[in-house]
């Protein structure tokens, strides 16, 4: 049976059948989602999930795309969510400088990352985050945060070099490996995977988003970890079997769930 440890059923692209496809997660193998908080709109939905389904954790926090929208008050209550049952990280968190160029939005982005990273050390909750094009300033703080007083944490959607890979590997974090293992054109994502350690592993998928093929640029959903379990056993060496157990006993591990 396999974890996802990021996934965002509350986006709107599950609203036609959101019931009926999480009614169908234990048949297809699929033992325990967390879903993953993102936008300030999105905390209370994902409390809703976690409280319907019992299968269902959670991670609260505000992607980096709002840190402009968040305020102490958004803080209080990313911190008040964090003490509920269920609720197993802070995220998904970090930078993302794709859609932000400008020097100022990156500053208010690394305030409020930073901010929600001090609530994660304070509520001994490890951490899940998105980092976009801004790997330097991303790996900056999560090592400095990571000299003392956190507990541990995710990079999600892992996608640079294997260099990067290798500091966070020595941190003793894990990556997030998603769909685009699967992608003929993911060389780099390819190379880190074959290279760390399955037991710095998690399976994710980020659904709606990113899935694997064959179904790619269709909506994503847990029951595509399969295949993403396949192409980390494909390129290791070793069974799916293998993949999906070690990665399983990694999230429990890490998430406490």
């Amino acid at each position: 049976m396999i974890i996802d440890t990021h996934a965002h059923y509350d986006a709107d692209g599950f609203d036609t059948d959101r019931e009926e496809l999480l009614a169908s997660m234990y048949e297809g193998g699929i033992e325990k989602i967390v879903n993953v908080c993102a936008a300030i709109d999105e905390l209370e939905d994902t409390v809703k999930l976690v409280e319907k389904y019992p299968f269902i954790y959670g991670a609260v926090g505000v992607h980096p795309d709002d840190a402009d929208k968040m305020t102490q008050e958004t803080l209080d209550e990313i911190r008040r969510i964090s003490h509920m049952d269920k609720m197993v990280a802070i995220g998904e968190i970090g930078l993302d400088y794709y859609w932000h160029k400008e020097e100022a939005e990156h500053q208010i982005q690394q305030k409020m990352f930073r901010a929600q990273m001090d609530i994660a050390r304070e509520e001994k909750l490890p951490f899940m985050i998105h980092s976009r094009e801004a790997a330097e300033d991303t790996l900056n703080i999560v090592r400095e945060y990571m000299q003392g007083g956190m507990y541990g944490g995710i990079i999600h959607c892992f996608s640079y070099s294997k260099e990067i890979a290798v500091e966070y590997l020595k941190m003793g974090l894990y990556l997030g490996i998603g769909g685009v293992v699967t992608f003929k054109n993911a060389r780099k994502l390819k190379e880190v995977v074959e290279y760390a350690p399955l037991s710095q592993l998690v399976l994710e998928t980020d659904s709606p988003y990113l899935a694997p093929e064959p179904n790619r640029g269709k909506r994503n959903s847990s029951l595509n970890l399969p295949y993403v379990a396949r192409a980390i056993a494909d390129l290791k060496g070793i069974t799916v079997e293998e993949v999906i157990d070690v990665t399983k006993q990694n999230a429990e591990k890490l998430l406490g769930i």
